[in-house]
């Protein structure tokens, strides 16, 4: 029987992927509350939608079936009756001290929102006090907080649909995001591979949301059927990988013998490590430059006795540490931004090391970055552009806008 899910690569041709189109929630950025919510900037949502549509068309071009995360949570409801007021209710328990305050009004207004799609959005785009007709209930909290302040928060990341959930192998990391913001993102993921008819519950979970250790999707890279690499980063913590795998290794259909964890600077800029490394061919990688002279890389194995670990720091350099445990005789690093030390800071500012393969040799990228696409086509990389004014002010790449959910074998 076909697996419902199967990456084992980040090159292999890509045949189904889940992306989030940018929807209300970013209308709702404002300056005051763009650190909180990880923004630097507010995306101007009309010119986001036509480069995320654009971004939707090349990957459907090039063969991939395209599924939204926003439909499948609405079929989810549809499926069945009693889950919706299981998912208000723990939308709400989950949405902070703010939410649980109004949590009679709340299960109210979102209960009676009868069309599942508009209640999927809405949870998404978040909930004022004003569209909730609260003022006035409790006098200080209005007098002090502005008046449109939010009751529950809206969701902006989720058009990154890397970091929620990582598929490996023919399973599953549902993670437990790093910040309390993006945390609420992973409910989706929970009723969809568990209720929706496409997974049905039938899919190994390797990480779960419940965990307490943090750790994302944009930092686990799909090297081969055994190999994985995952970034301890910013939002990835060495704990979170240790789990992670003794849960792979406990598996016994689980083909992952190796991991990678490659220690990158904990800075903003690199916050995952596809931002700073991502595949693109075979023996083809492309690799922001600025990590390279600190870049510490572990192997990780099965140890002696149940759920012990073999770590062993790797003192090779990159190449030759990816070129071994791929079973090549060398690969090459293509810098992102070249040699021009300016470029490649600016490049990767704006996600130029952020690619996605959709076959081996093709890959999507921001149109912006045009050194490093350059570069890529120089070293025989057939580029996709796609547009990029608006979405880049996220701080990701095509990337991490999206989850395959079904790559080819390579």
């Amino acid at each position: 029987m076909e697996k419902k899910i199967q990456v084992k690569s980040e090159i292999g041709r890509l045949k189904k992927v889940l992306l989030k189109r940018p929807g209300g929630e970013l209308e709702h950025l404002v300056p005051s509350e763009l650190e909180r919510l990880l923004f630097d900037d507010i995306p101007y949502l009309k010119t986001a939608q036509n480069e995320h549509d654009a971004f939707a068309e090349a990957l459907r071009k090039h063969g991939a079936e395209v599924v939204y995360l926003e439909d499948l949570m609405t079929e989810v409801l549809k499926s069945d009756s009693g889950i919706k007021e299981q998912f208000i209710d723990q939308f709400i328990k989950e949405g902070g001290s703010r939410a649980l305050s109004f949590r009679e009004e709340l299960k109210e207004y979102l209960g009676n929102i009868r069309d599942e799609k508009e209640l999927v959005l809405k949870t998404m785009s978040g909930i004022s006090s004003e569209e909730l007709h609260v003022k006035n209930r409790r006098p200080l909290v209005e007098l002090v907080q502005d008046s449109d302040r939010f009751i529950l928060d809206p969701i902006p990341n989720l058009y990154f649909t890397r970091d929620p959930f990582a598929m490996i192998g023919n399973g599953v990391s549902l993670n437990r995001m790093f910040s309390s913001t993006r945390r609420r993102e992973t409910i989706y993921g929970e009723y969809i591979l568990n209720a929706h008819p496409d997974f049905g519950g039938d899919v190994h979970c390797y990480y779960k949301r419940t965990y307490p250790f943090s750790i994302e999707g944009g930092d686990i890279l799909n090297l081969s059927d055994r190999v994985i690499a995952v970034g301890i980063s910013q939002r990835t913590t060495p704990d979170a990988i240790e789990l992670l795998a003794k849960n792979l290794f406990a598996d016994e259909e689980c083909e992952v013998e190796t991991i990678l964890a490659l220690d990158i600077p904990n800075l903003r800029a690199f916050m995952h490590l596809d931002t700073v490394c991502t595949q693109l061919d075979r023996d083809k990688f492309l690799i922001h430059p600025g990590i390279l002279g600190s870049l510490r890389v572990f192997e990780i194995s099965k140890g002696e006795g149940k759920d012990a670990l073999h770590v062993e720091q790797l003192e090779a350099p990159l190449d030759t540490i990816l070129a071994e445990h791929l079973g090549l005789d060398r690969v090459s690093l293509i810098r992102c931004g070249g040699m021009n030390r300016v470029a490649a800071e600016r490049e990767q500012w704006n996600d130029g090391s952020n690619v996605l393969a959709v076959k081996p040799g093709t890959v999507i990228t921001y149109d912006r970055n045009r050194i490093t696409n350059e570069l890529l086509i120089s070293h025989d990389i057939n580029v996709i552009e796609i547009p990029s004014s608006e979405l880049s002010r996220g701080r990701g790449g095509p990337r991490c806008m999206s989850m395959p959910l079904y790559r080819q074998a390579i």
